[in-house]
């Protein structure tokens, strides 16, 4: 992470105070958006990452008076709505984020205020829809409803009517759902001899995430072939529910407490036992590893699961660092442009996709490390859909330039976004885990 002006220190977060009551203290909230608004006006530094922050200067500069006293309050609800919580500005951006006196953390502001709308119960059905993944994911691969559900994602009369009525974008390219779901079929090969290394334990359990189970299960499969061609032995978690960041960018913290009482008692026998547990989906990594332990600092079992939670790449170049990953690949993958997603950026491990995918030969990599600007539900939605497409322009332009034979993120949605954005590109949308079995010629 790299140094702030005005602290030589590492930055910190402090636990999310969630259960007090003055967390939802509408007053406290509001003085405190004031107080943390009024320095991001005197910065203006973060100006070019999101929407939020051009939202916020934007009400200033016309206001009464050209500074935030002149900004009706009732319109800071305009900046909380378009933050979608990607974390840059506090782990690239802001120079006064704690240890600094000023404690600035603008997401976990957000946060909170995102927590007092839910609470006040001024959320849509749409809203509650989308962050309801594993809910419907679960109806929506029915096999009677699966290709019904598929049909109507892709019709333009269906969209009008979701995008008049639900508010989902008319134009938004939405992912397909699978009837094969990949927990139901997952088949993890858990026979080999456990090779521990210095850096990495040497057997993995499986969190297949929502996203993969009901979406893309060829995700999933790809991570297994991997593990098992070398020769680590895995087992998909025997039981799991959604990590609860959809939740969490609602501000339905509640909902986020349940789907951690139902995950991490399972996932901490599984780190107690040695397992690195991997996540191919990097939102679900990064609640696991960051976000729950703020909301529990307390919990031992929520440590044990933070610890344990791996990215697949950040496992597998560890395991090479630890000499036991092979590198006998069949083919290479040609020009990749390939982009980091904001909460891979964010995990603070370095580049692990790249390192990895730069050892397949014949392959050139084209990263960009820019926000695509979908972020989960975010740029589904009606009203965000345009910005979404306006701040992943550069992305488009800059994923396109290098003519790629493959166009790959770790977050499948926004590789989906790219992909989009990137029109009639001839470039294959391939995740990265898909490219590493095809590099091994699995």
């Amino acid at each position: 992470m790299t140094k702030r002006e005005g602290s030589l220190e590492a930055p910190t977060r402090h636990p999310i105070d969630w259960k007090s009551q003055d967390f939802y203290d509408e007053a406290k909230v509001e003085q405190e958006l004031e107080r943390i608004f009024e320095i991001c006006h005197g910065c203006r530094r973060c100006v070019n990452l999101c929407t939020a922050f051009p939202r916020l200067f934007d009400l200033i500069d016309e206001g009464t008076s050209g500074e935030l006293d002149g900004v009706d309050k009732g319109r800071f609800g305009e900046v909380v709505d378009q933050c979608y919580l990607c974390d840059m500005c506090f782990m690239t951006k802001c120079p006064y984020v704690p240890p600094h006196p000023w404690n600035v953390d603008f997401p976990h502001l957000m946060l909170r205020a995102k927590a007092v709308k839910f609470k006040k119960g001024e959320v849509t059905l749409r809203d509650r829809l989308l962050s309801s993944t594993d809910a419907v994911g679960k109806l929506a691969t029915i096999p009677v409803a699966v290709k019904f559900v598929n049909a109507a994602n892709k019709a333009k009369l269906t969209r009008e009517v979701m995008h008049r009525t639900l508010g989902v974008h008319r134009d938004r390219e939405l992912p397909e759902y699978s009837s094969a779901r990949f927990r139901a079929r997952a088949r993890p090969e858990s026979s080999f001899p456990v090779r521990d290394g210095s850096r990495t334990p040497g057997k993995a359990a499986v969190f297949s995430t929502c996203y993969v189970n009901y979406n893309e299960p060829g995700i999933g499969h790809d991570l297994l072939r991997i593990l098992a061609h070398n020769e680590i032995p895995a087992i998909v978690v025997e039981k799991e529910t959604c990590c609860g960041m959809p939740k969490l960018e609602l501000g339905d913290l509640e909902s986020v407490a349940r789907s951690k009482e139902a995950n991490v008692p399972v996932l901490a026998r599984l780190a107690r036992a040695g397992y690195a547990i991997l996540t191919a989906v990097p939102s679900c990594t990064l609640m696991f590893k960051s976000e729950l332990p703020l909301m529990f600092p307390d919990d031992a079992d929520v440590k044990a699961v933070a610890e344990a939670m791996c990215d697949p790449f950040e496992y597998l170049v560890l395991r090479h660092r630890d000499g036991l990953l092979k590198t006998n690949f069949k083919r290479g993958l040609g020009k990749v442009a390939y982009h980091v997603p904001c909460h891979l950026r964010v995990q603070n491990m370095g580049q692990k996709t790249r390192e990895l995918l730069e050892l397949v030969p014949d392959t050139t990599l084209h990263t960009v490390e820019r926000c695509s600007g979908h972020d989960g539900t975010w740029g589904v939605k009606s009203e965000y859909f345009e910005n979404s497409m306006k701040i992943g322009r550069p992305v488009f332009r800059q994923m396109a330039e290098p003519g790629p034979d493959y166009v790959s993120s770790d977050c499948a949605i926004a590789g989906r976004h790219i992909a989009q954005g990137m029109g009639e590109n001839k470039a294959q949308k391939r995740h990265p885990l898909t490219l590493l079995r095809m590099a091994y010629g699995l």
